[in-house]
Parts: structure tokens; C-alpha cells; sequence
């Protein structure tokens, strides 16, 4: 069955993709599924996306060029990705359900970004580009709103960025690094840097991950 219409919703906040991926010494980037750790919350997501996709969208497939409409509802104005880079989160689980045929069917796209304590969530339209088209238009306020202002990352992020190495010349004497998925305290030695030096994790979980 085809048809040119479809809405997802997935409730929670979205998480995005860049945020759980590591990083073999070939510089291939890994997502981890059966780690039974924190890495593993992308590959349960977007199997959640999948999931709801199909259920509320049961018998559709859409096969046609796309516009799309994704409104974002955070739970928190201060801490939560960046939009921009959560649409690829989504649309890879879009077309693991099988709603979609490719993401590149996409060719127009909008994104709001809404905050809801209560409810996060993502709201997500698609519509066939053979039966809808899209306006828009940028219009100025009659009475201007507060401006939301946003600040470079702080000097204490920076520091918590720093590499192993880095690290170690710190406090050589102490260890300091815990494998992100097994937990284990690890030696400067029996350690590998990944996703530029934000996850460490250990020589045996690294090879698990293959």
C-alpha cells in the first residue's frame, strides 16, 4: 500500500547519533548494540523510532520525494543536542521501519525546537511531494521578544575534553580513566581514546565491539 502522508511521534527526549559513537584506530565509527552499557541507548532509540513508526503508520509506504515537517520538544532549554544533528538520529530510524524507502527521499525540511518538561518528544510529518508543496515566509515582529542568547562551551568542558595523554601528564601517579562499558579501572597502557578523547574504554571491550 502507498499513500503521501504520514506522522510519527516518539515520546522522550531525542538523543542524537554523534553522541554514542566510537572510533576504531582505522578511524571507521562504531555504534554499539550489545554492550549492555550507556552506548547502547542509540541502537535501542532508533529501534524505538522504528518501532513506532510502523505501528502508527500500519500498511504505508512511501517511495516518492518528501517535504518534512520535524517539530522538537526538549525537556530542557539548557542541556539537549543539537537539533541539526539529531534529524540524521531520526531519519535512520524512519527508514529502518520500512515507512520510508531511503532518507534521501527528503529533499525539504523544516525543524522547530519547542521545550516541554512534561512531554519531550519529536513530531514528525511527511508529506508526498506530488501532492503538497511547501511555503514559507520570514515576517518581523510587531513587538520583539526576549532573545535567547547562547554562550560558548566553558573552560571547564574544554578541560574535561582533554586527551589520556593529557590526562596522565596531570596526575601521572593516579588512574583516572573507567572503561565506559565494562566499568573496569584502566592503566594508561590498557586503554583506547575514542571520539576525540570524550570515551575511554578498554583494549578487551574494544575488540568485543567487532
Amino acid at each position: 500500500m502507498c499513500n503521501n502522508y504520514a506522522k510519527i511521534i516518539v515520546k522522550g527526549s531525542p538523543i542524537s547519533k554523534s553522541n554514542f559513537k566510537l572510533f576504531n584506530i582505522n578511524g571507521r565509527a562504531i555504534l554499539p548494540v550489545n554492550s549492555g552499557k550507556y552506548h547502547d541507548r542509540y541502537a535501542i532509540y532508533e529501534e524505538e523510532i522504528a518501532l513506532n513508526a510502523r505501528s502508527q503508520n500500519p500498511g504505508i509506504v512511501l517511495s516518492e520525494a518528501l517535504i518534512a515537517v520535524l517539530k522538537v520538544y526538549y525537556k530542557s532549554k539548557k542541556r539537549h543536542p543539537d537539533t541539526n544533528n539529531i534529524t540524521k538520529s531520526i531519519f535512520d530510524g524512519i527508514e529502518k521501519s520500512g515507512l520510508i524507502i531511503n532518507d534521501a527521499q527528503v529533499r525539504r525540511l523544516i525543524i522547530e525546537e519547542f521545550y516541554d518538561e512534561k512531554n519531550p518528544r519529536f513530531e514528525l510529518e511527511l508529506f508526498g511531494e506530488s501532492s503538497y508543496a511547501m511555503e514559507y515566509s520570514i515576517v518581523k515582529r510587531e513587538v520583539q521578544e526576549e532573545k535567547i542568547l547562547y554562550n560558548p562551551p566553558s573552560n571547564r568542558k574544554k578541560a574535561s575534553l582533554k586527551t589520556p595523554k593529557q590526562h596522565s601528564e596531570l596526575s601521572p601517579k593516579t588512574s583516572e580513566f573507567l572503561c565506559e562499558i565494562c566499568g573496569k579501572e584502566l592503566s594508561p597502557d590498557n586503554l583506547i581514546s575514542a571520539n576525540k578523547g570524550k570515551t575511554i574504554i578498554c583494549k578487551v571491550c574494544f575488540k568485543k565491539l567487532f
